[in-house]
């Protein structure tokens, strides 16, 4: 049994408010003091009163809108607000199957959203559930079992192995206690806790202190209840759940481009109406034809073509073993200039093997770890260490019988085993280094043994620590021929080496992130775990060498200084949860797009805060809940797949807004210099909303157009200055040849109103959807040939469009026959459209820029792709 000391520190509690030091860095004394307590517990009666105080033992529940109010939340966005007037408008103008379509549409878009709106309910949940629901508290001088959430600081509680933690405590006294941290703190290896003093302000060297959520391994302890619910490391993690997500950049992008919609169709309409009145038109005419050029700039299938075209990237990940939760989660993946990564089971597997097995001079040998493994196999204590002696031998105990064993003892450090085998009676030792060597006399030379000189003794400690260095963790192993009785003692051993262990990375995981900086996406190791242990496993996996900052250096740094170590630093080590939430607002801050991958209970802030997250299988139900991506291989190279399929995802988005920006605007833009010219008006409002409609129906087939391989070489971001500078130029250029049209109507056929419109719409639907299979890709498209799902909507929607005016539809839509002259004409200055709009394409696309974060971590943002 060991009990508490006394010492006073400086360090300070993080994530706690004020200055208040950390409850594991102070004597139980100073504890008790503060919180007004005994080292015997509470009574039941201020346990009450505590109780009523402080809460209950448990976290915030996350708060939810109901579905009318989150309804209302995503009808008030600006996209959605305009689509609802689109909708409108189309049915007060008489198409009420237009204006049925498009609100069907933004009713199908939001109810798929609001079916998403409990995840962060559920998520919360999940983090409750993975605590205890019972503990034992001494109350009234007698241990007691009572629910978790009656736990209040000031208790005492006891806590033994196989019970998780219920929650944060200084140990007043332990025998033999272990806790695994790893989903806390990244440690993959249990921990020992015992009372004694402690001044890192780090939970994970808070060797004196159990932590809520943490699972007991072995032995038992006794602990001062510190802090409960939220208050609690485990609660900080709650709470960053239970808070509203902030947009996502697919959400910002879309909000961006409903803004812009907005200022452009509230210009358009004031602009029409008062030039329309100011030339004496019907000011009910020109205001219904100004609504209806509203309407046309409205991408009213945007909704429905984002969501099948997520939907479809979403099947096509799955078929990589990708989950997707969150469908815009696909578009932020392709975005993705920044991932962040945990080190404990993401790059890692979380099970520790055998990495070196070592004579006492040094050189490799199987001997020590084979006596390794015959202890762990009779007579170990099944943690992780004895499995991988055990995983690495595991013929090893063949031959032997187990005479006695004394288990291992965190006080002496040391194990043993007396087994009856091939060697004969045979005593086996193994440990801590320093431990195993105190009772050495000899070492194994050979098939020999020779005397442990202070020499050979330093050299032997000396290579522990140069194993330290690497981030491996070391056992020796000792012998001694042993036909006597217990009492003969474990002196006069003969070492026989050391055995080193590791988390060794992934299968694939250097080669995934390999991929990953191949395309563009930089890799960031965020672990609570040591930092020498991250500099080995970022050598390993082939990340660049360089500096890797501990916890407390990022305590110590302000916002603006951790901006500029954020774009610097590649690794960092001891981090708590919140201060990998810090490095990824940093890392926002400047421009980035974060993706976080990680699979513990400590990671679940930096997932909920990321742009977009991702988790893996066998990962907390608390990780798996924040995520936004599952990734089910356990080979990595999943997430490189998943970020090319964002990619395409992403282009084929950008496709449509890209070909609606500039057909519509352009558009737009001859209706509205037409109206405010001629006597007449060039199209009837009808007319504008079948244009409108019938060009949207031509895009269904986006979704599943091909996407060139330069899309999915660098991250895809919505860049909102290339898509102006897209719209701004073939805009204006379909209006020029719309201009051209009207001349030679005009001027060179003397057309009247009803021809004037019939031949207008069909140049205006035959240079729209015929430019798609131009722009829609950087490529010459004779190449680069559209998808077949593209080219069976456009030809289709463009045989309609064609044939409409020429059936007995044509009169009741106000269309007339033209003559064949006009028809050819039509022809003609559609096919010099094409030519032109294909010869100015690279300069309204704009120069390609490669979004790589450079070696000094800054970004540079793509133009357009697809």
């Amino acid at each position: 049994m060991v009990t508490a000391g006394r010492r006073a520190s400086e360090a300070r509690e993080p994530g706690r408010s004020g200055d208040r030091p950390a409850f594991w860095t102070g004597t139980p004394e100073a504890l008790c003091a503060r919180l007004a307590c005994g080292p015997d517990g509470l009574t039941g009666a201020e346990a009450a009163r505590r109780l009523a105080r402080h809460g209950p033992n448990r976290d915030a529940k996350a708060r939810v809108d109901g579905a009318a109010r989150a309804v209302l939340r995503r009808l008030s966005e600006p996209l959605a607000l305009i689509l609802i007037a689109a909708g409108l408008v189309t049915i007060v103008t008489g198409d009420w199957a237009g204006g049925a379509i498009i609100i069907a549409i933004l009713t199908l878009s939001i109810g798929l959203d609001t079916i998403q709106e409990g995840q962060a309910l559920r998520t919360a949940e999940a983090l409750r559930q993975s605590v205890a629901l019972k503990a034992e508290v001494r109350r009234d001088g007698a241990y007691h079992v009572v629910p978790v959430e009656d736990l209040v600081p000031g208790d005492v509680i006891r806590v033994r192995a196989g019970d998780i933690v219920p929650a944060d405590a200084l140990v007043l006294a332990s025998f033999g206690f272990t806790a695994a941290e790893a989903a806390l703190t990244g440690e993959p290896y249990p921990v020992e806790k015992r009372p004694g003093l402690v001044a890192a302000a780090s939970p994970a060297e808070a060797t004196n202190a159990l932590f809520r959520g943490a699972v007991a391994q072995s032995g038992e302890a006794v602990a001062l209840v510190a802090a409960t619910g939220r208050d609690t490391v485990f609660g900080a993690a709650a709470a960053s759940l239970a808070a509203e997500a902030a947009p996502s950049p697919f959400q910002r992008d879309l909000r961006d481009l409903g803004l812009v919609i907005a200022r452009l169709t509230f210009v358009l309409v004031l602009g029409v109406v008062a030039l329309r009145v100011a030339f004496g038109r019907p000011a009910i005419d020109s205001l219904l034809f100004a609504v209806a050029l509203a309407v046309g700039l409205t991408p009213e299938l945007l909704p429905m073509i984002t969501t099948v075209t997520l939907a479809r990237g979403a099947l096509r990940m799955a078929r990589r073993k990708v989950i997707v939760k969150r469908l815009a989660g696909i578009h932020d993946l392709g975005a993705m200039t920044v991932l962040c990564t945990d080190k404990t089971g993401t790059l890692t597997s979380a099970e520790i093997t055998l990495a070196q097995s070592l004579d006492p001079a040094g050189l490799a040998a199987a001997r020590p770890a084979r006596l390794g493994a015959v202890a762990a196999l009779l007579g170990g204590d099944r943690g992780p260490l004895d499995a991988a002696l055990a995983e690495a031998s595991p013929g090893a105990a063949a031959g032997w019988r187990l005479v006695r064993q004394r288990p291992f003892d965190y006080a002496q450090r040391t194990g043993s085993v007396l087994a009856e085998g091939p060697e004969g009676p045979t005593l086996i030792v193994k440990g801590a280094p320093e431990a195993v060597l105190a009772g050495c006399t000899a070492r194994r030379d050979g098939d020999g043994v020779v005397a442990l000189g202070a020499g050979e003794r330093e050299a032997a400690l000396a290579r522990v620590r140069a194993l330290a260095g690497e981030g491996l963790r070391s056992i020796a192993v000792a012998s001694r021929p042993d036909a006597g009785s217990a009492e003969a003692g474990e002196s006069d051993l003969v070492l026989e080496g050391t055995c080193a262990f590791a988390d060794p990375p992934k299968a694939g995981a250097a080669a995934a992130l390999a991929a990953l900086a191949a395309a563009g996406v930089r890799v960031k190791i965020l672990s609570g775990d040591d930092p020498v242990v991250v500099r080995r496993l970022a050598g390993l996996v082939g990340l660049p060498a360089g500096p890797v900052l501990s916890g407390p250096e990022v305590a110590a740094l302000s916002d603006e200084a951790l901006a500029v170590q954020a774009r610097r630093v590649d690794a960092y080590g001891r981090l708590s949860p919140d201060q990998k939430v810090r490095i990824v607002k940093a890392l926002q801050a400047g421009g980035e797009v974060v993706g976080f991958l990680g699979d513990g209970i400590n990671d679940a802030p930096g997932l909920r805060h990321a742009d977009v997250s991702l988790s893996v299988a066998g990962a907390s139900g608390v990780a798996q809940a924040a995520a936004d991506m599952i990734l089910l291989a356990p080979d990595l190279a999943v997430a490189a797949d998943g970020v090319a399929e964002g990619r395409r995802t992403s282009a084929n988005i950008l496709k449509y807004i890209r070909m609606g920006a500039s057909s519509n605007f352009g558009n737009m833009l001859s209706m509205a210099l037409a109206a405010a010219v001629l006597p007449f008006l060039p199209m009837l409002p009808m007319q504008i909303l079948l244009n409108n409609l019938l060009y949207d129906l031509s895009e269904l087939g986006i979704p599943f157009d091909r996407v060139r391989p330069e899309a999915t070489a660098q991250p895809q971001a919505w860049d909102r200055q290339a898509l102006l500078r897209f719209a701004g130029v073939m805009g204006p250029l379909s209006s020029l040849f719309d201009l051209l049209t009207f001349g030679v109507l005009l001027l060179g056929f003397g057309a009247g109103p009803e021809v004037f419109r019939t031949a207008w719409f069909l140049e205006s639907m035959a240079t729209q959807i015929l430019v798609i299979v131009v722009i829609r890709t950087r490529g010459r498209p004779w190449r680069d040939r559209p998808g077949t799902a593209l080219a069976v909507s456009s030809l289709a929607a463009l045989a309609v469009a064609l044939a409409l005016p020429f059936t007995p539809l044509g009169d009741w839509l106000g269309f007339a026959m033209p003559a064949p002259g006009i028809l050819i004409a039509v022809a003609t200055i559609t096919a010099l459209y094409l030519v032109a709009a294909e010869a100015v394409k690279p300069w309204a696309m704009g120069e390609r820029r490669r979004p790589l974060a450079t070696p000094e971590g800054r970004t540079i943002r793509t133009g357009m792709e697809g």
